[in-house]
C-alpha cells in the first residue's frame, strides 16, 4: 500500500480485493470527474490514474451508447505485460484495478460486483445528509 494512502475503511476494501483474486496488482478508487479517492498501490501514480481512468470511462461509456449495446459495466485494457480494468463505482465514483499477466479474470469477474457494492455503501455512508 502507498505510504501516502492513509488507512480507511474504502483502502481496506480494495487490499480485500487484492487478496482475493490473485494477480490483482494495484487499485485506485477516484471521482468520476478523475480526482483520487484512496489508493492501494506501490508504483503507480494514483493521482494520474484517477484522472485516466475519468477519460477512459467516459469514452467507453460514449462507445457502448454509439454501439447501442446497453449501459458500460467496465473497460478492460489487457496490456503486453498485464490489465487494466475500470470500473463504475455507482454514478460519483470509479475503482481502477491493475493486473499482471496471471490476473485471474474469472475469479475478478466474480469478486468484483460485491467490491463495487461495498465501495459503494462505504462512499454512501460518508456523505452527510
Amino acid at each position: 500500500m502507498s505510504d501516502t494512502t492513509p488507512p480507511s475503511p474504502l483502502t481496506d476494501i480494495l487490499i480485500s480485493l487484492r487478496d482475493r483474486v490473485m494477480g490483482v496488482s494495484e487499485s485506485v478508487l477516484s471521482t468520476a470527474d478523475g480526482l483520487l479517492v484512496v489508493a492501494d498501490t506501490d508504483s503507480s501514480h494514483a493521482e494520474s490514474v484517477a484522472a485516466l481512468a475519468a477519460a477512459t470511462l467516459g469514452v467507453g461509456r460514449r462507445m457502448a451508447d454509439q454501439a447501442g449495446v446497453g449501459a458500460l459495466r467496465e473497460v478492460v485494457a489487457r496490456c503486453g505485460s498485464g490489465h487494466v480494468i475500470v470500473l463504475a463505482v455507482g454514478d460519483r465514483a470509479l475503482l481502477t484495478v491493475m493486473g499482471d499477466d496471471g490476473l485471474d479474470l474469472a475469479a475478478f469477474q466474480r469478486e468484483s460486483p460485491a467490491t463495487v457494492e461495498q465501495l459503494n455503501q462505504a462512499l454512501a455512508a460518508d456523505v452527510p445528509r
